[in-house]
């Protein structure tokens, strides 16, 4: 139990001791979201694109979690689509950022990307999904343990279990059940048990196996071997 402890406490105060280094702690409202240069131009890439991001999410929060979202391109589009999940207005946020934008500062990082043919295939299911979203009603949101912006974009990975994507393990609000408290993983390669976003676990080739503590995970990947920890995320092979 001691050891238990102690990888969930250590870690915790680790990314703690980072946010208090850095210079997150400013006002949110005027920090940086202009693109991060993780895009191509669309005008020189004419291949359907599709991309899931995660970054720190705003001030101390930042600490535990990341905030993700989706962007979409068709081939031969003139633009990217973004999909973001927030706690005002409308949750569902269309193009409210830039697509590759800092969120409040911090730099996203690529969890999944997928070009060309593939791509053009799996944009119609995550359009559908996106419009088809249970929790879309003003007042849906709970930033824990959730419907946030992690559970929606898991919900669209889930309808597209082809795209063996799995989210970081500091994506607190993934595990919220959003179809049942259990069953066979979407990448039908595992089992999964969900305390309502809580206390959970998840154990499958492609997620690996997961322990989430109130919404934090603490895991093994052995697909792309790395160690899992709350707030810090992964430790080994990138996401993408």
């Amino acid at each position: 139990m001691l050891l238990f402890l102690l990888l969930i406490i250590t870690p915790i105060s680790l990314s703690a001791a980072n946010y208090l280094r850095g210079d997150r702690r400013g006002n949110w409202q005027s920090a940086d979201r202009s693109s991060a240069g993780l895009l191509p131009s669309p005008a020189q890439h004419a291949d359907a694109i599709v991309r899931v991001f995660a970054a720190r999410t705003v001030r101390w929060r930042g600490i535990f979690a990341v905030h993700s979202w989706i962007v979409v391109k068709e081939k031969g589009a003139p633009r990217y689509t973004r999909y973001d999940y927030t706690a005002w207005g409308e949750p569902i946020r269309v193009d409210g950022f830039a697509p590759d934008g800092r969120w409040f500062g911090a730099l996203p990082e690529m969890v999944l990307a997928v070009d060309g043919d593939e791509a053009e295939r799996v944009i119609p299911k995550i359009r559908s999904v996106v419009e088809g979203y249970r929790f879309r009603a003003y007042g849906d949101y709970n930033a824990w343990p959730g419907p946030n912006s992690n559970t929606f974009v898991q919900a669209t990975l889930n309808a597209v279990p082809e795209l063996n994507a799995v989210l970081p393990p500091t994506a607190i609000g993934k595990d919220f059940p959003y179809d049942a408290w259990w069953g066979r993983t979407a990448s039908g390669t595992g089992l999964f048990l969900s305390l309502g976003g809580y206390l959970g676990i998840t154990v499958g080739w492609i997620e690996g196996l997961e322990l989430n503590v109130f919404g934090g995970v603490l895991g093994v990947d052995w697909r792309r071997p790395a160690l899992k920890f709350p707030g810090i995320g992964r430790l080994g092979m990138p996401l993408a």
